[in-house]
């Protein structure tokens, strides 16, 4: 199992919420086929087919918990997970 397959397993897993690296979660989303577009501190991100739009900030190198559960909720809705390989 590939890095970035462990983090996606860690985000829907939602033990360490805390504990997700900002980079890494918008990564993940890149690696999930979510365009990402930056408006000073807001990283934003869409995908065709996806209603929600998720916003994410930094919170030092860290991601916010809230966000990362917002992730997950669209993750999971969407049933966008499948096998992610490969690094993050």
């Amino acid at each position: 199992m590939g890095s970035a397959q462990k983090l996606l397993t860690q985000i829907l897993m939602g033990t360490s919420d805390a504990n997700i690296r900002f980079s890494n979660l918008c990564h993940i989303l890149s690696r999930l086929g979510f365009e990402m577009r930056v408006s000073g501190s807001h990283h934003i991100f869409r995908m065709l087919g996806v209603e929600e739009k998720i916003n994410l900030q930094k919170d030092g190198n860290k991601a916010k918990p809230y966000q990362v559960k917002q992730v997950r909720n669209v993750i999971l809705k969407y049933k966008l997970g499948g096998e992610i390989n490969g690094q993050v």
